[in-house]
């Protein structure tokens, strides 16, 4: 071989060993990457259930605005491990469904608690579902009987929908990024009349979180695949009798004209205490629906934050101590009351209850779970109605780089922060106070009209053990 023949033959396998090591164009190595895979299916209920979230409803729905849905994303990570994220149009996953569900994707899936993160939108225009928010509505044995139904049914369908986005999982790469949006309003803080001129004046008080936090999902042609989005904001634009997602939906249904294939996924931050505002007419969700996609739509469109194919998963479940229970005389006085009112059906149900030997619950198994993407994104979710303090506060514990969730895995009340349950024990200095922290259990149908005052700090705690653990690479 002469010596210009070993150049070119050097210069050749210089050039093979270039083409083998550096990505393709489409931005995917040779090695493991993302996997990642979606469905979605339709959950509008066929009959005219009763739906949940407002009290003074006094008939099931008719007819609707859209459909709901039920949407999956399953991501692997490079090691196989497996991550299912939920959203739905509901108004909360109460537990007896969120534990059949866990039981079914651990036998069919092997997938195991921890993994699985069920979100509901809360819009208050889905349907009541099994043992969740019974006594609120006059329901006859006919209509718990249609709701048990619609819930095994809702039931099935996301279990089957988590085994369509298995079998779609593809190579995928996984980015994040954040947006704004401002339309949430501390509604304990500001009286809903005084919103716009407050809002003009720049003068809304109390606490907000306006982050538009968003995941993106590409496949490896760089098309996007899956948006999965959140914001801190009751999903109450809306009170009338038909079905609907409410800004939420609207910003789903924006999202997917706007990427044409893309699968849109809304999560529900800590909103708790955050109202859309003003509010109660279709034009309103549609305008806070575009808001809010249009946020998410800029984020997707800048430049973001790539994540490396990493996933651990953490979940705990901590028994949570519930105030006093309300005693015999209490309850006697309240089952005598008006019985067109649901306090009156809460009592009576407490009341045969405890005539019937049957104790109280005194503590709650509550959902705490952590997630952290990439190396970088910490993902928490909380159960419950969750108020903004916990979003807040978890931002400056963790870091910037962290997702905090409400409405999710079980949503059996609200979950308010020590500040609101504190504000909202009689004498409460301000008329806005006293649902979230000492009322709000009695609609959920719970034993106590408070949680006990070690609510906060055995949340956060779980959350900071979890994040301890994946950061340490468990």
């Amino acid at each position: 071989m002469n010596y210009l023949t070993h150049i070119r033959t050097g210069f050749l396998l210089l050039l093979i060993s270039c083409v083998h090591l550096t990505p393709s164009q489409d931005g995917f190595a040779e090695e493991p990457q993302w996997k990642a895979g979606s469905a979605s299916v339709v959950i509008t209920p066929e009959e005219d259930l009763w739906m949940a979230g407002y009290g003074g409803r006094k008939a099931p729905a008719d007819g609707k605005i859209h459909d709901l849905w039920l949407k999956v994303l399953v991501i692997e990570a490079r090691d196989g491990h497996r991550g299912v994220v939920v959203s739905t149009d509901t108004l909360g996953i109460p537990q007896s469904i969120y534990n059949n569900v866990c039981a079914a994707l651990k036998e069919k899936f092997n997938l195991e608690r921890s993994q699985i993160m069920l979100n509901s939108s809360h819009t208050h225009c889905g349907p009541v579902l099994r043992g969740a928010l019974h006594d609120v509505y006059p329901l006859t044995p006919e209509h718990i009987k249609q709701i048990n139904s619609y819930s095994d049914k809702l039931e099935q369908k996301l279990v089957d929908a988590v085994g369509t986005a298995l079998k779609n999982l593809e190579p995928a790469t996984l980015w994040t990024g954040e947006g704004f949006t401002s339309f949430a309003v501390n509604r304990r803080n500001n009286m809903e009349p005084d919103v716009p001129k407050l809002r003009k004046a720049d003068e809304l008080k109390g606490p907000s979180d306006h982050s538009v936090p968003v995941l993106a999902v590409k496949d490896k042609t760089g098309k996007l695949k899956t948006i999965v989005f959140g914001y801190a904001c009751h999903n109450t634009t809306l009170g009338i009798q038909q079905w609907c997602g409410d800004y939420a939906g609207f910003a789903q249904y924006d999202l997917e004209a706007m990427f044409p294939g893309a699968t849109a996924m809304f999560y529900m931050g800590c909103g708790a205490d955050q109202n859309p505002l003003p509010r109660r007419t279709q034009e309103l969700a549609e305008s806070y629906g575009s808001r809010l996609a249009h946020a998410v739509a800029d984020t997707v469109r800048l430049p973001m934050v790539e994540l490396d194919p990493e996933l651990k998963t953490e979940i705990e479940i901590v028994d949570i101590k519930l105030g006093d229970a309300p005693t015999k005389a209490e309850l006697e006085k309240i089952a005598a009351g008006n019985p067109d009112s649901y306090i009156t059906r809460w009592g009576t149900r407490l009341l045969k209850q405890l005539n019937a030997g049957k104790p109280f619950i005194t503590a709650y198994p509550f959902p705490v779970q952590t997630w952290f993407l990439g190396n970088r994104q910490i993902w928490i979710t909380i159960g419950g109605e969750v108020v903004v303090d916990y979003a807040l506060g978890m931002k400056k514990e963790f870091g910037p780089s962290t997702w905090v969730a409400g409405y999710c895995n079980d949503v059996m009340a609200y979950t308010p922060s020590l500040r609101v349950l504190e504000e909202d024990v009689p004498p409460r200095k301000s008329s806005r106070w006293g649902y979230e922290g000492n009322t709000s259990m009695v609609v959920y149908g719970m034993p106590a009209q408070r949680w006990s005052d070690e609510v906060e700090e055995k949340i956060v705690e779980s959350a900071k053990r979890q994040v301890k653990k994946v950061r340490n690479g468990k």
